[in-house]
């Protein structure tokens, strides 16, 4: 797993620093400033057709992301609620074994959302919500090795402390830039979810319990 991660990262890192060369290329940079600069590009060509092309492949890209995005959060919820930490719908499909009353759930909801809420506020809040989750990640990381120095690790991360540390710093940073609106909203959503876990999910966990 972590070579696959790290790998898919140093090819996708590979692609992005080649486009960019070939985009510089064929039009100014100050002229790709919109919000599809490669389309834009073709289009300063007069490829019209490649553009439409371009923006197909966004469109679909997009979609997959999306979906990739719910199967996660489906998951990290089904896992929470057998934990019960969230109501107790951490069963599966008999069927095809799939957690289907959440998945069902989280439809619902992110359909909500993208029908009621601006895209642009969305986009923040998901940003916002990553960047702290990697903050937390490189945090524990420097906890972990301090706390249980000898623990026994599949995969262990080099260049500690420098690696979690600049990792927390660049999140804290690309936090940093965007609008106070999107802290706002993330305080709120952060203390919504605190309450809900002192007053349910700390008392219902299984692992806590555990302990």
């Amino acid at each position: 797993m972590p070579i696959g991660i790290l790998g898919s990262l140093a090819i996708v890192t590979v692609i992005y620093v080649a486009v960019s060369g070939v985009l510089t290329a064929i039009a100014p940079f100050k002229e790709l400033s919109g919000d599809a600069p490669i389309a834009d590009a073709f289009k300063n060509l007069g490829r019209d057709w490649v553009a439409a092309i371009v923006y197909v492949g966004a469109l679909a890209a997009t979609l997959k992301t999306v979906m990739l995005l719910m199967l996660g959060q489906s998951r990290v919820a089904f896992a929470m609620s057998r934990d019960r930490l969230l109501p107790d719908l951490g069963r599966t499909h008999e069927r095809y074994g799939t957690p289907h009353k959440i998945t069902l759930i989280t439809m619902v909801v992110v359909a909500a959302m993208a029908g009621f809420v601006p895209l642009s506020t969305l986009a923040e809040l998901v940003n916002i919500g990553t960047l702290f989750a990697f903050v937390l990640v490189a945090a524990g990381v420097l906890l972990l090795r301090s706390v249980e120095p000898d623990r026994e690790r599949p995969f262990r991360t080099p260049f500690v402390p420098l690696l979690p540390i600049l990792a927390i710093a660049g999140c804290l940073y690309l936090a940093v830039t965007l609008p106070a609106d999107t802290w706002v909203r993330f305080a709120v959503w952060m203390v919504l979810g605190l309450v809900v876990y002192m007053v349910y999910a700390r008392g219902s966990s299984r692992v806590g319990a555990s302990r």
